[in-house]
């Protein structure tokens, strides 16, 4: 980790050495750290090799802005084109890159025609965060690691479980009892144990913070891991690129532990930093309504206060989030805001997505898009702003909570019973 020069904590301000803790040993558990980098070796490697003229197409297309070089010391080989490959493109699975869209039809529903949807549900395992998975399982390869685990509401177990799987190191993940069966089918087709634990993500989180502390996995946990936002902020670097080098007035942000948001903010940070840009955009993080201790703590200008979470969006339900200095700090430094929506309203997204862009999206997945759209009523984002939403992960990851919401037309095998559904719609 030459690149990285220091760990800083955000409560107390101490300041660590690359690789000593992935906590503030003063802070315990409240002791965030943040990564520095030695900036002008980074500026002098993007005067040698700009973002305009690399070939690489996934997240190791940034990796001098990242704690590794994402080579393993134990990667089969890829067999397939290198660049664009896995971990450190030398093997594995293809990381990043994923579509920037702008639908018209979607903008004008969703009455802001300056949108555009930052799609990560092409990521191998449907979701935004293989970002992290990815710098965690090239990290745990570098140290000779002999697993990895992690606790998650379901995204973070089933991408660290594929990621572990394509170069052969061995994952055990924790979840809460009420994770969604396909996650838990997709984490138990990859993964090596699966723990799921009688209670809550926390509670979860919890017994797998003990269980690596016994065992001496590498940490997975993003809310506890500093470099795994790392991997989250190539996110933005990409929307960076794929504007044409032009920075959003707007990034919309699902939030949970607030791992993503702190990311986001993090890219545009450094690119203006590096002098690749002069300015930043506001961040707009999104809520639902039954797990909302970052918007709670934002409007009232002070600290989050654990709440007992209900939402049917899964991936963000947390009460008790384990980054959220990183998500607050992200949020004001950038002018931005926080706004929390109903299930209601995150299923109505759910299905504005797909009927109107064809693209599926989980309910957290789709919560950044309700949020928008609630912001532009309220008039906190104007219409000829640039607002980029993050859509995180894929709707095959709990197809079940649309069960409700979809209508489908029984009929016979004749023409007449299809003629009668038509008529009834």
């Amino acid at each position: 980790m030459a690149k990285v020069t220091g760990l800083t904590c955000l409560k107390c301000g101490r300041r660590h050495g690359a690789g000593e803790f992935i906590l503030c040993p003063d802070c315990g558990l409240d002791g965030i750290l943040d990564v520095e980098y030695d900036y002008d070796a980074i500026k002098h490697s993007l005067r040698r090799n700009p973002l305009r003229g690399r070939a690489e197409r996934s997240i190791w297309r940034y990796a001098d802005m990242l704690p590794t070089s994402g080579l393993g010391s134990d990667m089969p080989e890829a067999g397939v084109a290198q660049s664009g490959g896995g971990l450190g493109g030398a093997a594995g699975l293809r990381i990043g890159w994923t579509p920037l869209y702008k639908f018209p039809r979607l903008g004008r529903a969703a009455r802001h025609e300056n949108l555009y949807i930052k799609d990560d549900t092409g990521n191998p395992s449907a979701s935004l965060k293989d970002r992290a998975s990815a710098v965690a399982v090239a990290m745990a390869l570098e140290a000779g690691a002999s697993g990895i685990a992690c606790a998650s509401t379901g995204n973070a177990a089933s991408s660290l479980a594929v990621v572990s799987a394509s170069v052969g190191l061995e994952s055990y993940i924790f979840v809460p009892k009420t994770i969604p069966g396909p996650k838990l089918y997709q984490i138990g087709a990859c993964a090596e144990g699966i723990f799921r634990v009688d209670g809550t993500y926390e509670d979860a989180f919890e017994v797998a913070t003990a269980a690596i502390e016994r065992w001496g996995w590498h940490n997975r946990n993003c809310g506890i891991n500093p470099y795994l936002v790392e991997g989250k902020k190539t996110c933005s670097l990409e929307i960076y690129e794929q504007l044409g080098y032009r920075v959003p007035d707007w990034v919309v942000v699902p939030v949970g532990d607030g791992c993503i948001i702190s990311g986001q903010w993090k890219a545009f940070k450094e690119l203006r930093l590096l002098g690749e840009t002069a300015c930043v955009p506001r961040m707009l993080a999104v809520q639902a309504e039954g797990a909302k201790p970052i918007v709670d703590a934002f409007l009232a200008g002070g600290d989050v206060v654990p709440v007992k979470a209900s939402t049917i969006a899964d991936s963000i339900r947390v009460g008790q989030p384990r980054n959220w200095r990183k998500a607050l700090r992200a949020v004001r430094e950038s002018n931005g805001s926080a706004v929390s929506v109903s299930d209601r309203e995150i299923v109505e997204a759910m299905l504005l997505l797909g009927k109107r862009a064809g693209v599926f999206a989980e309910p957290a997945g789709a919560t950044g898009l309700a949020g928008l759209m609630k912001a532009v009523t309220t008039g906190l984002v104007a219409p000829e702003e640039v607002a980029v939403v993050l859509v995180t992960g894929s709707g095959l990851k709990d197809p079940s909570s649309l069960e409700k919401e979809i209508k489908i037309c029984d009929v016979g095998r004749d023409l007449a019973s299809v003629e009668r559904c038509l008529r009834s719609r």
